[in-house]
C-alpha cells in the first residue's frame, strides 16, 4: 500500500470482524442527515482509525454525491468495499440502514395507530415546524459548498423556479443541470476548484491518498454484477405481482420507488421533493401534511433520511391493504419499498467502483457534479416552500396559466402555533447552533405543551 497499490478486493485491509464492529457503531450515530452521517464517518474512519486517507475519502464522497440515492449510505458501501471487498460493502451498507429500518417501522406503526390522539398530534405540531428550519439550514449549507460562481447561483435559482412555479418534472431538472454544469465547465475554467489537501496528523492511513486499488474493470465481472443486482432488485416486485396481482399497492409502490431510486439525485432532501409530489398528488398515499410528519420521524431515527419512503409505503398500504390485514400489508409494503430503494445503491457502488478508481480528477465528472449540486440547492429550496405552505397554512390555492403552475398559501388561514414554533426552531438552528436532534426534541416538547394547553 505504501508503494501506491491497495490490496486486492478479496484481501481485507482490516479484519472483517473489526470492520463490522466499527460500522455498527457508526450506524447508531447517524442522526441528523447526510452532513452529520458523513461527519461521523470522517471522524471514525479518517481521523481516529486512520483506515483511509482524507483525499480518498473525499473522492469517494464526490462519486457518491453524483449518484442517485442516499450519498452517505453509498459512501459507507464504497469505503466498505475498499476495506474488505464485496463482503465489506454489503456489511457496511446494510448496517448503515438497519437501525433506521427497525426504528422507523415501529414509529410508523405508532403513527397509524395513535396519530389522531391529542399527544401524538401535539408532538407533530412541534416536529413539523422544526423540519422547516432544518431544510432551510440544508439550503444554506449546500449553497455555501456548491455555489462558488454566479453562474451556479443562476442555475440554482432557475431550478427552484422550474420546480416551484412551472411544475417541471424533477428528472428533467437534474438532466438539464448536469448538461449545464458540463457546458459551464468548458466556458469557465475555474468553475470547479479541487479540494485543498488536508494536513495529515497521526500515522499513515492504511489506504493512502495515492494508493491505486488493484481491482481492475472487467466486462465479465460487470456483467455478472449487473445481472445479479437487477435480479435481486426486481425479485420482491415480481413476487408481489404474482401473489397479489399487478394492481396491488405493493406493485405500484415497488415500481414507483424503484424508479425514484434511479432518478433522484442530490440525497434525501432532493428525493423528497419528487416523492412528496407523486405520493400526495398522484397516488394519494398521503395527505400533504403527512409528508412533513414522515420526514420529522425520519429525522429522529438513525440512518439515511430517504428512509422516509418507508413511512410513505407503510401508511399508504395500511389505508389500501386490499385483501390483507392492514398491519400485514403495511409491513410488507414498507419492507418491499426499503429493498427497492437501497439495492440500487449497492449495485451502483459494486458496479462502478473499479472504474471510478481509475477516473480520479476527470473534469467531465467534476463539472457535471457541479451542475447537479447547484440544481440540488434549488430542489431543496422548493422542498422548503412545499413544507412551509402545508405546515403554516390551513388552506392553499393554485394559479395556472399556460406553463405556470404555482401553489400558493391562503394568507388568512395562517396557523399561529406552528408559525411560532418555526420561529423558535430557526432561532435554535441558526442563532444557537443546536444540532438537528436537539432542535427536534425541544420543538417536540413545545408542541406537546401547546397541544395539551389547547393552544393548537
Amino acid at each position: 500500500m505504501s508503494q501506491g497499490t491497495a490490496p486486492r478486493p478479496s484481501h481485507d485491509v482490516v479484519p472483517l470482524r473489526e470492520a463490522t464492529r466499527a460500522w455498527f457503531a457508526i450506524s447508531l450515530q447517524t442522526f441528523g442527515g447526510p452532513a452529520g452521517q458523513i461527519a461521523v464517518m470522517q471522524r471514525t474512519l479518517v481521523d481516529e482509525k486512520r483506515w483511509i486517507g482524507q483525499q480518498r475519502f473525499l473522492f469517494a464522497l464526490s462519486y457518491c454525491t453524483l449518484l442517485p440515492g442516499p450519498e452517505a449510505q453509498q459512501l459507507a458501501t464504497y469505503v466498505g468495499w475498499l476495506l474488505n471487498g464485496v463482503r465489506g460493502a454489503l456489511v457496511a451498507g446494510v448496517l448503515f440502514v438497519l437501525p433506521g429500518v427497525v426504528a422507523l417501522l415501529a414509529l410508523s406503526g405508532v403513527y397509524v395507530a395513535y396519530g389522531e390522539t391529542t399527544v401524538v398530534r401535539s408532538l407533530f405540531l412541534g416536529l413539523a415546524p422544526a423540519v422547516i428550519a432544518i431544510v432551510l439550514e440544508a439550503v444554506i449549507r449546500v449553497s455555501r459548498k456548491g455555489l462558488g460562481h454566479p453562474a451556479l447561483v443562476g442555475l440554482a435559482v432557475a431550478s427552484f423556479v422550474a420546480l416551484t412555479a412551472f411544475a417541471v418534472p424533477f428528472p428533467a431538472v437534474i438532466a438539464v443541470a448536469a448538461g449545464a454544469g458540463w457546458l459551464l465547465g468548458r466556458l469557465i475554467p475555474d468553475l470547479t476548484r479541487p479540494a485543498k489537501a488536508a494536513a495529515a496528523d497521526g500515522p499513515t492511513p492504511l489506504i493512502s491518498d495515492d494508493a491505486l486499488h488493484s481491482a481492475r474493470p472487467s466486462a465479465r465481472r460487470s456483467a455478472s454484477t449487473l445481472v445479479v443486482g437487477l435480479a435481486l432488485w426486481a425479485a420482491p416486485v415480481v413476487a408481489a405481482a404474482v401473489v397479489f396481482g399487478r394492481s396491488s399497492v405493493f406493485v405500484d409502490q415497488g415500481l414507483f420507488f424503484s424508479g425514484a431510486a434511479v432518478i433522484t439525485f442530490g440525497g434525501a432532501y432532493a428525493v423528497l421533493a419528487y416523492v412528496a409530489q407523486q405520493a400526495v398528488e398522484v397516488y394519494g398515499w398521503l395527505a400533504p401534511g403527512e409528508m412533513v410528519r414522515g420526514l420529522a420521524l425520519a429525522e429522529t431515527t438513525p440512518g439515511p433520511l430517504v428512509m422516509v419512503v418507508q413511512f410513505v409505503a407503510f401508511v399508504g398500504a395500511y389505508r389500501s391493504p386490499g385483501d390483507l390485514d392492514p398491519w400485514v400489508a403495511a409491513v410488507v409494503a414498507a419492507l418491499v419499498t426499503t429493498w427497492v430503494t437501497f439495492v440500487p445503491s449497492f449495485l451502483f457502488i459494486l458496479l462502478g467502483a473499479p472504474y471510478v478508481e481509475r477516473l480520479r480528477g476527470n473534469r467531465t465528472l467534476a463539472t457535471a457534479l457541479t451542475g447537479i449540486t447547484a440544481a440540488v440547492v434549488g430542489v431543496i429550496g422548493s422542498l422548503a416552500v412545499f413544507f412551509a405552505v402545508h405546515t403554516l397554512f390551513a388552506g392553499t390555492g393554485r394559479l395556472t396559466s399556460g406553463p405556470l403552475d404555482l401553489e400558493y398559501p391562503v394568507l388568512d388561514t395562517v396557523q399561529w402555533a406552528p408559525l411560532a414554533i418555526t420561529v423558535l426552531a430557526c432561532a435554535l438552528v441558526f442563532w444557537r447552533g443546536w444540532s438537528v436532534l436537539r432542535t427536534l426534541g425541544a420543538c417536540a416538547l413545545v408542541g406537546v405543551a401547546a397541544g395539551l394547553a389547547g393552544l393548537a
